[in-house]
């Protein structure tokens, strides 16, 4: 095979577990840059990228899984880690390793208005709990892995790492978590590691999926709007 026709072949490949998280980080680019109310546009953006997903990406996605009970485990033990620091040491987040002008501040963008809407909170729990947990998955622990580790992904299996995929996989996670990159990482190491023991897609969707319907659940009931920035 010739190098352009190798690199056709890489590139139409990849498109399906790149396509949706690429979608996901421009709606939320635009949704920042041009103040779109939160009420009007992410019920825009959940549909638009669940949309997105069924279209490219639903002959790669597997939601078997092999440890129902391990993986909903895995969930609540995210959750739990990633909410303990600002429970056990209030204020630690305050602290300039986590609020600063490059990470941002655990500061929600939400206005009362929006915090009040039934409406959009259905759609933020439901995109939280299935979109996010599915496109990142495709993208974090199906994809970039085995394309690091050969760019020939699709001729390992689902749950291969090398040393250093691993660990790049799991910073370049905590990266995208702003303020709480230090829990971050560690979500994506246990992620990580939960995908090298089940080889299972549909397991760290599952166990993705139970940190975040905790966590916003967490939200709502208890008006921790911070988590959601």
């Amino acid at each position: 095979m010739s190098d352009d026709a190798r690199h056709s072949s890489e590139l139409h490949r990849s498109l399906p577990y790149v396509i949706p998280f690429v979608a996901f980080l421009v709606f939320l680019a635009a949704e920042r840059e041009f103040k779109f109310p939160p009420e009007i546009f992410y019920p825009i953006r959940c549909v638009s990228v669940l949309a997105i997903l069924l279209f490219f990406s639903r002959k790669v996605i597997s939601l078997r899984v092999s440890n129902a009970l391990g993986s909903i485990a895995m969930g609540v033990a995210v959750f739990a880690l990633w909410i303990a620091p600002d429970v056990l040491w209030p204020g630690y987040r305050g602290h300039w390793l986590f609020s600063n002008d490059i990470l941002g501040r655990p500061e929600t963008s939400l206005d009362p208005a929006a915090q009040a809407n039934v409406f959009f909170l259905a759609f933020r729990f439901f995109g939280a709990s299935v979109n996010v947990p599915i496109l990142e998955e495709l993208f974090w622990r199906s994809f970039l892995p085995r394309w690091l580790t050969n760019h020939e992904f699709w001729k390992l299996p689902v749950g291969t790492f090398s040393r250093q995929s691993f660990w790049i996989v799991a910073v370049l996670f905590a990266s995208e978590h702003g303020s709480f990159w230090e829990v971050g990482l560690l979500a994506g190491i246990l992620y990580n590691w939960w995908m090298l023991r089940t080889k299972s897609l549909g397991d760290c969707i599952l166990a993705h999926a139970v940190t975040n319907a905790c966590l916003s659940a967490y939200v709502i009931l208890f008006a921790k709007w911070q988590y959601w920035l």
